[in-house]
């Protein structure tokens, strides 16, 4: 089996794989490539292949200096879930967070992902606030790790 290679997206083809995975693990709020390449200048974004296979993404928003707070998401597409690629990437954004000096982790999930939350809650999170966007209809989860 190959192996799992994670990757800051670089040029226009890992982005669009960046999006592509984010845009179908989140549909309710698709992400166009300029949206991403926004995003990238001011988060840590990765891309997770298997092999040549896209199976997710991850985003690290860095701690603000006042909160101390990051968050860290990681996406994993249906197909390649239960396979250890969430805990690499979660692992891998959470050693960001804490470089980047976060004292405080939480993360964001769809509430229609139940895998995502599952995940969650799995590795310590608890929910701190639901909220619906202007112009779309599924919540969202905030969480923090307690």
């Amino acid at each position: 089996m190959p192996e799992l290679r994670i990757q800051q997206p670089d040029d226009d083809l890992t982005l669009r794989d960046w999006q592509h995975a984010h845009n179908v693990v989140i549909p309710t709020h698709h992400l166009s490539l300029d949206e991403v390449r926004e995003r990238a200048r001011r988060h840590h974004l990765e891309v997770a292949y298997q092999g040549d296979v896209l199976v997710g993404c991850s985003t690290v928003r860095p701690p603000s200096d006042d909160t101390l707070t990051a968050t860290v998401i990681p996406r994993v597409l249906a197909p390649h879930r239960g396979q250890g690629f969430g805990e690499e990437l979660y692992s891998r954004g959470l050693d960001r967070a804490r470089g980047l000096g976060a004292e405080v982790i939480e993360t964001v999930v769809l509430s229609s992902n139940e895998d995502g939350l599952r995940f969650a809650l799995k590795h310590g999170f608890a929910e701190i606030d639901r909220y619906v966007l202007p112009g779309e209809t599924v919540p969202w989860i905030d969480l923090r790790h307690s």
